[in-house]
């Protein structure tokens, strides 16, 4: 029995659409709970925060929730609220309308409900989207997430932990980033399926396979 695992962030669904929402939602309740401040209090600058936090912590933290925490923390020290229970409370907000706001490509769930039905389905990511939250535990029969291994994609090591946790031949990682989920995957012997939804132009690292849509696995998965 064939084992396809996903990544979710922008192969499953629009993760930042999803993100930028969210963030803009929690732009409006700072403003709401700290009328008057001054500052930059765009999108922008609080993705710009996040990017400067996510480096300052890179291999040494690679929970998502704590992650957005220091950048809820930055971005109001940057603001001069220096407020940890503040920091706290944005980044429960933020977190609530992310998984309440989800954007699936419209292939999605019919592709893997029929692939649930012959082969085993599982998802791999480095995000925190866990299934359960996205209303996806039906459809997936194992998460591998990195924030629960403490090991992020392209590193060989959390393909291992996912052959572990869900075996099966062959093993086929579709993903939509070349350097995290195809490369490695297709090192530890999987089969690399590059999800190019925009149609970019062939890079020099060679997939497998190339799809547009997800609708494209199901006669790969019948052959099978």
């Amino acid at each position: 029995m064939a084992v396809f695992f996903f990544d979710g962030d922008q192969g499953l669904w629009d993760f930042q659409a999803m993100m930028r929402r969210a963030l803009a939602a929690t732009i409006g309740e700072l403003r709401r709970l700290r009328p008057g401040t001054g500052g930059d209090m765009s999108v922008e600058a609080f993705l710009t925060d996040r990017e400067v936090v996510a480096e300052r912590l890179r291999g040494r933290v690679t929970n998502l929730e704590h992650v957005r925490f220091e950048a809820f923390r930055q971005s109001l020290a940057r603001l001069r609220l220096r407020d940890d229970e503040l920091a706290a409370y944005l980044n429960e907000f933020y977190l609530q309308r992310r998984f309440a706001d989800v954007m699936f490509y419209n292939d999605v769930l019919p592709v893997l409900a029929e692939l649930r039905r012959n082969h085993h389905v599982a998802l791999l990511s480095n995000g925190n989207s866990y299934p359960k939250r996205l209303g996806l535990k039906d459809y997936f029969q194992a998460a591998v997430l990195s924030q629960e291994h403490g090991v992020e994609k392209p590193d060989c090591r959390i393909f291992d932990i996912a052959s572990d946790l869900l075996p099966g031949e062959p093993r086929i990682m579709v993903g939509d980033s070349l350097a995290n989920d195809i490369a490695e995957a297709q090192a530890a012997g999987w089969t690399g399926v590059w999800l190019n939804r925009e149609g970019a132009p062939s890079p020099k690292a060679v997939p497998d396979l190339t799809i547009r849509s997800l609708r494209e696995l199901l006669p790969i998965a019948k052959a099978l």
